[in-house]
Protein backbone atom coordinates (compact mmCIF):
# COMPACT_ATOMS: atom_id res chain seq x y z
CA UNK A 1 0.00 0.00 0.00
CA UNK A 2 2.91 2.36 0.77
CA UNK A 3 4.17 1.98 -2.80
CA UNK A 4 0.74 2.94 -4.09
CA UNK A 5 0.56 5.99 -1.83
CA UNK A 6 4.07 7.20 -2.64
CA UNK A 7 3.48 6.82 -6.36
CA UNK A 8 0.17 8.64 -6.10
CA UNK A 9 1.80 11.57 -4.32
CA UNK A 10 4.68 11.81 -6.77
CA UNK A 11 2.58 11.70 -9.96
CA UNK A 12 -0.53 13.67 -8.96
CA UNK A 13 0.44 16.87 -10.79
CA UNK A 14 -2.99 17.86 -12.09
CA UNK A 15 -1.58 18.79 -15.50
CA UNK A 16 -4.45 19.90 -17.75
CA UNK A 17 -2.97 18.30 -20.88
CA UNK A 18 -2.42 15.02 -19.07
CA UNK A 19 -5.95 15.14 -17.67
CA UNK A 20 -7.40 15.73 -21.13
CA UNK A 21 -5.43 12.84 -22.61
CA UNK A 22 -6.52 10.56 -19.80
CA UNK A 23 -10.17 11.54 -20.20
CA UNK A 24 -9.96 10.84 -23.92
CA UNK A 25 -8.52 7.41 -23.24
CA UNK A 26 -11.43 6.63 -20.92
CA UNK A 27 -13.99 7.93 -23.41
CA UNK A 28 -12.60 5.72 -26.16
CA UNK A 29 -12.97 2.59 -24.02
CA UNK A 30 -16.50 3.55 -22.95
CA UNK A 31 -17.62 4.24 -26.50
CA UNK A 32 -16.26 0.91 -27.71
CA UNK A 33 -17.51 -1.31 -24.89
CA UNK A 34 -20.36 0.28 -22.93
CA UNK A 35 -23.91 1.50 -23.37
CA UNK A 36 -25.45 4.71 -22.16
CA UNK A 37 -27.35 4.43 -18.89
CA UNK A 38 -30.55 5.44 -20.65
CA UNK A 39 -30.43 2.24 -22.68
CA UNK A 40 -30.94 0.21 -19.46
CA UNK A 41 -33.35 2.39 -17.49
CA UNK A 42 -34.79 -0.11 -15.08
CA UNK A 43 -31.85 -2.36 -14.38
CA UNK A 44 -30.55 -2.64 -10.82
CA UNK A 45 -28.59 -5.90 -11.11
CA UNK A 46 -27.74 -8.66 -13.57
CA UNK A 47 -28.26 -12.40 -13.66
CA UNK A 48 -27.19 -12.79 -17.27
CA UNK A 49 -25.46 -16.12 -18.05
CA UNK A 50 -23.31 -14.25 -20.57
CA UNK A 51 -22.54 -11.52 -18.07
CA UNK A 52 -19.29 -13.07 -16.83
CA UNK A 53 -17.81 -13.31 -20.32
CA UNK A 54 -18.92 -9.75 -21.07
CA UNK A 55 -17.40 -8.47 -17.84
CA UNK A 56 -14.10 -10.21 -18.54
CA UNK A 57 -14.00 -8.81 -22.07
CA UNK A 58 -14.67 -5.31 -20.75
CA UNK A 59 -11.95 -5.69 -18.11
CA UNK A 60 -9.53 -6.85 -20.81
CA UNK A 61 -10.25 -3.64 -22.72
CA UNK A 62 -9.39 -1.64 -19.59
CA UNK A 63 -6.12 -3.57 -19.25
CA UNK A 64 -5.23 -2.85 -22.88
CA UNK A 65 -5.90 0.85 -22.31
CA UNK A 66 -3.90 0.98 -19.07
CA UNK A 67 -7.05 1.67 -17.05
CA UNK A 68 -7.38 -1.49 -14.95
CA UNK A 69 -6.69 -1.27 -11.23
CA UNK A 70 -6.06 2.44 -11.57
CA UNK A 71 -4.52 3.15 -8.17
CA UNK A 72 -2.98 -0.26 -7.47
CA UNK A 73 0.80 -0.72 -7.84
CA UNK A 74 2.15 -1.71 -11.24
CA UNK A 75 4.19 -4.57 -9.75
CA UNK A 76 0.90 -6.23 -8.78
CA UNK A 77 -0.89 -5.66 -12.08
CA UNK A 78 -2.36 -2.22 -11.44
CA UNK A 79 -1.96 0.96 -13.45
CA UNK A 80 -0.03 2.75 -10.68
CA UNK A 81 -1.96 5.99 -11.19
CA UNK A 82 -3.35 8.48 -8.69
CA UNK A 83 -6.59 9.19 -6.89
CA UNK A 84 -7.00 12.13 -9.25
CA UNK A 85 -7.07 9.71 -12.19
CA UNK A 86 -9.65 7.65 -10.32
CA UNK A 87 -11.89 10.69 -9.86
CA UNK A 88 -11.46 11.68 -13.52
CA UNK A 89 -12.42 8.13 -14.50
CA UNK A 90 -15.53 8.25 -12.32
CA UNK A 91 -16.51 11.60 -13.81
CA UNK A 92 -16.26 10.18 -17.33
CA UNK A 93 -18.28 7.03 -16.60
CA UNK A 94 -21.16 9.11 -15.22
CA UNK A 95 -24.16 8.34 -17.39
CA UNK A 96 -22.68 5.11 -18.80
CA UNK A 97 -23.57 1.53 -17.94
CA UNK A 98 -20.40 -0.49 -17.32
CA UNK A 99 -20.94 -4.25 -17.91
CA UNK A 100 -18.79 -5.32 -14.95
CA UNK A 101 -21.33 -6.41 -12.34
CA UNK A 102 -19.80 -9.92 -11.96
CA UNK A 103 -16.53 -8.26 -10.91
CA UNK A 104 -18.03 -5.90 -8.33
CA UNK A 105 -17.21 -8.02 -5.27
CA UNK A 106 -13.94 -9.27 -6.73
CA UNK A 107 -12.70 -5.72 -7.29
CA UNK A 108 -14.67 -3.80 -4.67
CA UNK A 109 -13.95 -6.06 -1.68
CA UNK A 110 -11.45 -8.84 -2.32
CA UNK A 111 -8.88 -6.82 -4.24
CA UNK A 112 -8.57 -4.09 -1.57
CA UNK A 113 -8.17 -6.80 1.09
CA UNK A 114 -5.38 -8.50 -0.85
CA UNK A 115 -3.67 -5.17 -1.33
CA UNK A 116 -4.10 -4.10 2.29
CA UNK A 117 -3.39 -7.34 4.15
CA UNK A 118 -1.81 -9.80 1.71
CA UNK A 119 1.82 -10.85 1.95
CA UNK A 120 4.12 -9.81 -0.94
CA UNK A 121 3.89 -13.39 -2.22
CA UNK A 122 0.09 -13.41 -2.06
CA UNK A 123 -0.10 -10.07 -3.83
CA UNK A 124 2.24 -11.20 -6.60
CA UNK A 125 0.33 -14.44 -7.10
CA UNK A 126 -3.27 -13.26 -6.89
CA UNK A 127 -3.61 -9.53 -7.61
CA UNK A 128 -2.62 -9.40 -11.32
CA UNK A 129 -5.19 -12.01 -12.37
CA UNK A 130 -7.81 -10.42 -10.11
CA UNK A 131 -7.26 -6.97 -11.60
CA UNK A 132 -7.30 -8.26 -15.18
CA UNK A 133 -10.45 -10.30 -14.59
CA UNK A 134 -8.69 -13.57 -15.43
CA UNK A 135 -9.92 -14.80 -12.05
CA UNK A 136 -13.03 -13.71 -10.14
CA UNK A 137 -13.35 -13.72 -6.35
CA UNK A 138 -16.21 -13.91 -3.84
CA UNK A 139 -16.47 -13.36 -0.08
CA UNK A 140 -17.93 -15.86 2.37
CA UNK A 141 -19.12 -14.51 5.72
CA UNK A 142 -22.84 -15.22 6.29
CA UNK A 143 -24.04 -18.56 7.62
CA UNK A 144 -27.50 -20.04 8.28
CA UNK A 145 -27.01 -19.55 12.03
CA UNK A 146 -25.06 -16.29 11.86
CA UNK A 147 -26.55 -13.62 9.59
CA UNK A 148 -25.91 -10.11 10.83
CA UNK A 149 -23.93 -11.58 13.73
CA UNK A 150 -20.89 -12.46 11.63
CA UNK A 151 -18.78 -13.21 14.72
CA UNK A 152 -21.19 -16.02 15.60
CA UNK A 153 -20.15 -18.13 12.60
CA UNK A 154 -19.42 -21.83 13.12
CA UNK A 155 -17.47 -22.88 10.00
CA UNK A 156 -14.25 -24.38 11.35
CA UNK A 157 -10.66 -24.46 10.14
CA UNK A 158 -8.41 -27.13 11.67
CA UNK A 159 -4.66 -27.16 11.17
CA UNK A 160 -3.29 -30.31 9.50
CA UNK A 161 0.44 -29.97 8.84
CA UNK A 162 0.98 -27.48 6.03
CA UNK A 163 -2.75 -27.11 5.38
CA UNK A 164 -5.97 -26.00 7.01
CA UNK A 165 -9.05 -28.22 6.68
CA UNK A 166 -12.32 -26.30 6.26
CA UNK A 167 -15.65 -27.76 7.41
CA UNK A 168 -18.96 -25.90 7.40
CA UNK A 169 -21.47 -23.94 5.36
CA UNK A 170 -21.81 -20.40 4.06
CA UNK A 171 -24.91 -18.83 2.53
CA UNK A 172 -25.93 -15.81 0.42
CA UNK A 173 -22.56 -15.90 -1.35
CA UNK A 174 -22.94 -13.72 -4.42
CA UNK A 175 -21.36 -15.10 -7.57
CA UNK A 176 -19.87 -18.22 -5.98
CA UNK A 177 -21.06 -20.31 -8.94
CA UNK A 178 -18.69 -18.52 -11.32
CA UNK A 179 -15.84 -17.57 -8.96
CA UNK A 180 -12.35 -19.03 -8.97
CA UNK A 181 -11.31 -17.97 -5.47
CA UNK A 182 -12.98 -16.77 -2.31
CA UNK A 183 -12.08 -15.04 0.92
CA UNK A 184 -13.50 -16.93 3.87
CA UNK A 185 -13.67 -16.36 7.63
CA UNK A 186 -13.60 -19.51 9.77
CA UNK A 187 -13.30 -20.34 13.45
CA UNK A 188 -9.84 -21.56 14.41
CA UNK A 189 -10.22 -21.50 18.21
CA UNK A 190 -13.61 -22.14 19.81
CA UNK A 191 -12.21 -21.65 23.32
CA UNK A 192 -11.79 -17.94 22.63
CA UNK A 193 -14.60 -15.34 22.72
CA UNK A 194 -16.46 -15.32 19.44
CA UNK A 195 -14.69 -12.21 18.11
CA UNK A 196 -11.20 -13.52 18.88
CA UNK A 197 -11.15 -17.08 17.58
CA UNK A 198 -11.56 -16.27 13.87
CA UNK A 199 -9.06 -16.34 10.99
CA UNK A 200 -9.36 -15.32 7.34
CA UNK A 201 -8.31 -17.54 4.43
CA UNK A 202 -8.01 -17.54 0.65
CA UNK A 203 -9.91 -20.55 -0.76
CA UNK A 204 -9.76 -22.25 -4.15
CA UNK A 205 -13.44 -22.49 -5.12
CA UNK A 206 -12.76 -25.14 -7.81
CA UNK A 207 -11.23 -27.74 -5.50
CA UNK A 208 -12.80 -30.98 -4.40
CA UNK A 209 -14.64 -30.50 -1.13
CA UNK A 210 -16.29 -27.21 -2.13
CA UNK A 211 -19.91 -27.53 -3.30
CA UNK A 212 -21.84 -24.52 -4.58
CA UNK A 213 -25.64 -24.65 -4.70
CA UNK A 214 -27.44 -21.67 -6.29
CA UNK A 215 -30.45 -20.20 -4.48
CA UNK A 216 -33.49 -19.28 -6.57
CA UNK A 217 -34.93 -15.84 -5.73
CA UNK A 218 -38.42 -14.41 -6.06
CA UNK A 219 -37.22 -12.46 -9.10
CA UNK A 220 -36.27 -15.71 -10.84
CA UNK A 221 -32.56 -14.99 -10.58
CA UNK A 222 -30.00 -17.20 -8.86
CA UNK A 223 -27.05 -14.95 -8.16
CA UNK A 224 -26.79 -16.02 -4.48
CA UNK A 225 -25.50 -19.39 -3.36
CA UNK A 226 -25.02 -21.81 -0.52
CA UNK A 227 -21.44 -23.07 -0.24
CA UNK A 228 -20.64 -26.33 1.58
CA UNK A 229 -17.12 -27.23 2.72
CA UNK A 230 -16.28 -30.89 3.33
CA UNK A 231 -12.61 -31.39 4.13
CA UNK A 232 -11.70 -28.53 1.78
CA UNK A 233 -8.01 -27.74 2.08
CA UNK A 234 -6.20 -24.41 2.25
CA UNK A 235 -2.40 -24.08 2.17
CA UNK A 236 -0.95 -22.50 5.30
CA UNK A 237 0.50 -19.64 3.26
CA UNK A 238 -3.01 -18.80 1.98
CA UNK A 239 -3.96 -17.53 5.42
CA UNK A 240 -4.77 -13.84 5.09
CA UNK A 241 -3.49 -11.80 8.02
CA UNK A 242 -2.48 -13.23 11.38
CA UNK A 243 -3.99 -16.19 13.18
CA UNK A 244 -6.98 -15.01 15.21
CA UNK A 245 -7.12 -11.66 13.36
CA UNK A 246 -10.15 -12.71 11.33
CA UNK A 247 -12.67 -10.46 13.06
CA UNK A 248 -10.63 -7.30 12.48
CA UNK A 249 -10.10 -8.26 8.85
CA UNK A 250 -13.79 -9.11 8.47
CA UNK A 251 -14.71 -5.64 9.73
CA UNK A 252 -12.29 -4.12 7.22
CA UNK A 253 -13.76 -6.17 4.39
CA UNK A 254 -17.32 -5.27 5.38
CA UNK A 255 -16.32 -1.61 5.28
CA UNK A 256 -14.93 -2.07 1.78
CA UNK A 257 -18.22 -3.76 0.84
CA UNK A 258 -20.26 -0.92 2.28
CA UNK A 259 -18.18 1.61 0.40
CA UNK A 260 -18.54 -0.44 -2.78
CA UNK A 261 -22.33 -0.58 -2.42
CA UNK A 262 -22.88 2.97 -1.22
CA UNK A 263 -20.17 5.14 -2.72
CA UNK A 264 -18.32 3.23 -5.40
CA UNK A 265 -17.71 4.20 -9.00
CA UNK A 266 -20.11 4.32 -11.92
CA UNK A 267 -20.89 0.67 -12.41
CA UNK A 268 -23.12 -2.13 -11.23
CA UNK A 269 -25.20 -1.25 -8.19
CA UNK A 270 -23.33 2.04 -7.90
CA UNK A 271 -24.19 3.47 -11.31
CA UNK A 272 -26.12 6.73 -11.18
CA UNK A 273 -29.69 6.05 -12.32
CA UNK A 274 -30.94 9.58 -12.84
CA UNK A 275 -29.52 10.08 -16.38
CA UNK A 276 -31.22 6.95 -17.68
CA UNK A 277 -34.44 7.62 -15.83
CA UNK A 278 -34.62 11.18 -17.13
CA UNK A 279 -34.15 9.90 -20.66
CA UNK A 280 -36.78 7.19 -20.13
CA UNK A 281 -39.29 9.70 -18.73
CA UNK A 282 -38.91 11.88 -21.80
CA UNK A 283 -39.15 8.92 -24.17
CA UNK A 284 -42.39 7.77 -22.52
CA UNK A 285 -43.94 11.25 -22.66
CA UNK A 286 -43.63 12.08 -18.94
CA UNK A 287 -41.13 14.91 -19.32
CA UNK A 288 -43.63 17.60 -18.32
CA UNK A 289 -45.06 15.85 -15.26
CA UNK A 290 -44.22 18.28 -12.40
CA UNK A 291 -44.28 15.66 -9.64
CA UNK A 292 -42.09 13.29 -11.60
CA UNK A 293 -39.71 16.10 -12.54
CA UNK A 294 -39.37 16.97 -8.86
CA UNK A 295 -38.63 13.33 -8.00
CA UNK A 296 -35.98 13.09 -10.73
CA UNK A 297 -34.36 16.35 -9.62
CA UNK A 298 -34.24 15.12 -6.04
CA UNK A 299 -32.70 11.84 -7.20
CA UNK A 300 -30.07 13.66 -9.27
CA UNK A 301 -29.09 15.84 -6.29
CA UNK A 302 -28.78 12.86 -3.97
CA UNK A 303 -26.61 11.03 -6.49
CA UNK A 304 -24.28 14.03 -6.58
CA UNK A 305 -24.05 13.85 -2.79
CA UNK A 306 -23.29 10.14 -3.07
CA UNK A 307 -20.45 11.03 -5.41
CA UNK A 308 -18.96 13.45 -2.88
CA UNK A 309 -19.17 10.80 -0.15
CA UNK A 310 -17.34 8.45 -2.48
CA UNK A 311 -14.59 10.97 -3.20
CA UNK A 312 -13.97 11.47 0.51
CA UNK A 313 -13.77 7.75 1.21
CA UNK A 314 -11.57 6.90 -1.77
CA UNK A 315 -9.14 9.61 -0.74
CA UNK A 316 -8.98 8.11 2.74
CA UNK A 317 -8.35 4.63 1.31
CA UNK A 318 -5.57 5.94 -0.93
CA UNK A 319 -3.98 7.48 2.17
CA UNK A 320 -3.73 4.00 3.68
CA UNK A 321 -6.80 4.06 5.92
CA UNK A 322 -9.39 1.30 5.93
CA UNK A 323 -12.86 2.88 5.73
CA UNK A 324 -14.40 3.40 9.15
CA UNK A 325 -17.92 4.45 10.09
CA UNK A 326 -18.05 6.61 6.97
CA UNK A 327 -18.45 3.29 5.12
CA UNK A 328 -21.68 2.72 7.06
CA UNK A 329 -22.84 6.24 6.21
CA UNK A 330 -22.19 5.54 2.53
CA UNK A 331 -23.90 2.17 2.62
CA UNK A 332 -27.00 3.44 4.42
CA UNK A 333 -27.21 6.35 2.01
CA UNK A 334 -26.89 3.95 -0.92
CA UNK A 335 -29.72 1.71 0.26
CA UNK A 336 -32.02 4.67 0.90
CA UNK A 337 -31.13 6.05 -2.50
CA UNK A 338 -32.02 2.74 -4.16
CA UNK A 339 -35.56 3.04 -2.80
CA UNK A 340 -35.91 6.46 -4.37
CA UNK A 341 -34.74 4.95 -7.64
CA UNK A 342 -37.40 2.26 -7.26
CA UNK A 343 -40.20 4.75 -6.57
CA UNK A 344 -39.26 7.02 -9.48
CA UNK A 345 -38.88 4.00 -11.77
CA UNK A 346 -42.36 2.76 -10.93
CA UNK A 347 -43.81 6.21 -11.56
CA UNK A 348 -42.17 6.30 -14.99
CA UNK A 349 -42.98 2.74 -16.01
CA UNK A 350 -46.57 2.69 -14.78
CA UNK A 351 -48.32 -0.56 -15.65
CA UNK A 352 -45.27 -1.70 -17.65
CA UNK A 353 -43.58 -2.46 -14.32
CA UNK A 354 -46.25 -5.10 -13.65
CA UNK A 355 -47.07 -6.53 -17.09
CA UNK A 356 -45.36 -6.49 -20.48
CA UNK A 357 -45.63 -8.08 -23.90
CA UNK A 358 -44.43 -11.67 -24.03
CA UNK A 359 -42.23 -10.93 -27.05
CA UNK A 360 -40.45 -8.03 -25.31
CA UNK A 361 -37.06 -9.48 -24.29
CA UNK A 362 -36.38 -6.48 -22.02
CA UNK A 363 -39.92 -6.19 -20.72
CA UNK A 364 -39.05 -7.32 -17.21
CA UNK A 365 -36.30 -4.76 -16.64
CA UNK A 366 -38.47 -2.42 -14.56
CA UNK A 367 -39.90 -5.18 -12.38
CA UNK A 368 -36.49 -6.82 -11.89
CA UNK A 369 -34.99 -3.52 -10.85
CA UNK A 370 -37.70 -2.88 -8.29
CA UNK A 371 -37.55 -6.42 -6.88
CA UNK A 372 -33.78 -6.10 -6.44
CA UNK A 373 -34.06 -2.97 -4.32
CA UNK A 374 -34.81 -4.74 -1.04
CA UNK A 375 -31.61 -6.75 -1.24
CA UNK A 376 -29.46 -3.63 -1.22
CA UNK A 377 -30.73 -2.86 2.30
CA UNK A 378 -29.46 -6.28 3.43
CA UNK A 379 -26.15 -6.78 1.60
CA UNK A 380 -23.13 -5.67 3.57
CA UNK A 381 -25.15 -5.40 6.78
CA UNK A 382 -28.75 -4.31 7.16
CA UNK A 383 -29.83 -0.69 7.50
CA UNK A 384 -30.39 -1.35 11.20
CA UNK A 385 -26.80 -2.57 11.60
CA UNK A 386 -25.51 0.56 9.85
CA UNK A 387 -27.59 2.80 12.12
CA UNK A 388 -26.19 1.01 15.17
CA UNK A 389 -22.63 1.58 13.93
CA UNK A 390 -23.32 5.22 13.17
CA UNK A 391 -24.97 5.68 16.56
CA UNK A 392 -22.10 4.10 18.47
CA UNK A 393 -19.06 5.28 16.49
CA UNK A 394 -20.23 8.65 15.18
CA UNK A 395 -22.78 9.87 17.73
CA UNK A 396 -21.16 8.20 20.75
CA UNK A 397 -24.32 6.40 21.89
CA UNK A 398 -23.94 3.37 24.21
CA UNK A 399 -23.66 -0.10 22.70
CA UNK A 400 -26.43 -2.64 22.98
CA UNK A 401 -25.96 -4.92 26.03
CA UNK A 402 -24.30 -8.30 25.39
CA UNK A 403 -24.86 -10.85 28.19
CA UNK A 404 -22.20 -13.16 26.72
CA UNK A 405 -19.42 -10.62 26.23
CA UNK A 406 -16.08 -12.27 26.91
CA UNK A 407 -17.48 -15.81 27.04
CA UNK A 408 -15.88 -18.59 25.01
CA UNK A 409 -17.72 -19.22 21.75
CA UNK A 410 -18.27 -22.89 22.64
CA UNK A 411 -20.07 -21.87 25.83
CA UNK A 412 -22.57 -19.51 24.18
CA UNK A 413 -26.07 -21.05 23.72
CA UNK A 414 -27.11 -21.47 20.09
CA UNK A 415 -30.35 -22.61 18.53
Amino acid sequence: MATQIQEAKSTDTGNDDDDAAFRERVRAVLAANCSRAGERPGTIGDDDPEGVATAKAFQASLVDAGLAGLTFPTEYGGAGLTTRHLELFNQEVHGWYLPNMPLSISHGMCLPMLNQFGTPEQKARFMPDNISGATIWCQMFSEPGAGSDVAGLSTRATRDGDEWIIEGQKVWTSGAHYCDYGILVARTDSSQPKHKGLTMFIVDMRQEGVEVRPLRQISGGSGFNEVFFTEARVPVDWQLGDLGQGWNLAISMLMFERVSIGAGGGSGLNADRSPGLIQAARALGHGDDPVLRQGLADLWIREQIKGYIGQRIRTAVAAGRVPGPEGSLAKLNGSLLSRRVRDVSLAIAGTAAQAWDADDAQGDRWAMGCLSTAGISIAGGTDEVQRNIIGERVLGLPKEPDPYKGAAWEEIPRS
